[in-house]
């Protein structure tokens, strides 16, 4: 894809999911554009939160964050699987727990919503592997927090690599979209 071109990156990508839970599912949905890895990922997420920081200054009534990115894979590997006759990028749900076996509990990053966000990002493993089996992966757990910290409905979500086509990406926004929304009304047979 064209770094230069928007619509043919994670942004794209991203803009493409608001539109179906907008249109299709009644949300109403902001999407910053800020980009935060240009120049450096080492603190795209210091970057990230002074911008999300912002909107939510702006709109205190948000009541979920998906923090939407592309996974960064072995060069040869594919992350793709055919549903209802239709290539899909594969994706994850991240979350950060605030806690590494070296260092324990890391009170300089609190994240008071870690066991909502847990819950949240279950719900919807749970969910997709129920409805579109094989388009998600492994649930990641990693010691840091990711920005997870403004919402107890905060979610990190992986989807596809550099390794998948933009096509893949975008084909996957439907059920993804569709999994968000049962999550968040409840519609899911797993409750909330």
């Amino acid at each position: 894809s064209d770094p230069q071109d928007a619509a043919t990156t994670i942004m794209g990508v991203g803009e493409y999911l608001c539109a179906i839970l907008r249109a299709e599912y009644g949300f109403n949905v902001i999407h910053h554009m800020g980009m935060y890895d240009v120049e450096s990922r080492d603190d795209a997420y210091a970057k990230a939160a002074v911008g999300l920081e912002e909107v939510l200054a702006k709109n205190p009534s948000i009541e979920v964050i998906i923090d939407l990115h592309r996974d960064a894979v072995n060069g040869n590997r594919k992350l793709v699987t055919n549903i209802q006759g239709m290539e899909m990028a594969q994706f994850m749900f991240f979350n950060g727990l605030s806690y590494t076996r070296a260092r324990g509990e890391l009170t300089s990053l609190p994240n008071p919503y870690i066991q909502e966000n847990l819950a949240f990002a279950f719900q919807m493993k749970l969910t997709a592997d129920e409805y579109y089996p094989g388009l998600t992966r492994k649930t990641y757990l990693k010691g840091y927090r990711y920005n997870l910290q403004y919402r107890p409905k905060s979610l990190l979500i992986e989807l596809g690599a550099q390794t998948n086509t933009v096509e893949e990406a975008m084909n996957a926004c439907r059920p993804l979209a569709h999994i968000i929304s049962m999550v968040l009304k409840g519609e899911n047979k797993h409750g909330q």
